[in-house]
């Protein structure tokens, strides 16, 4: 099985290769609902193209679960799509209202 590197990805933008380090509040819960939306489009496209008819095994569905879970946190800490990056540049200016 080959790996997959995930440095490209911080390359493709310089905003996505910024970071609040370390995670406020804020910040952490904008990596989470990044790593929530790239894991929802992850498991229907693997819905979609990774199944063929006649090759299901019991418990696949929790192991690929565990492992589009994983690929969607490891790639949202390295800037994702930087829809976290996007939010978390914006939480300053609404800290304390609401």
């Amino acid at each position: 099985m080959s790996t997959i590197s995930l440095a490209p990805i911080a390359t493709l933008s310089p905003q996505l290769a910024t970071s609040v380090w370390p995670l406020g509040r804020g910040a952490k819960a904008a990596e989470e609902f990044e790593a929530h939306l790239i894991g929802s489009m992850l498991e229907s496209m693997e819905k979609t193209f990774a199944t063929l008819p006649g090759q299901d095994m019991p418990g696949a569905d929790n192991y690929n679960y565990l492992g589009t879970q994983a690929l969607s946190e490891a790639l949202a800490a390295k800037g994702g799509f930087g829809i976290a990056a996007m939010i978390s540049r914006h939480l300053p200016a609404h800290e304390g209202k609401g």
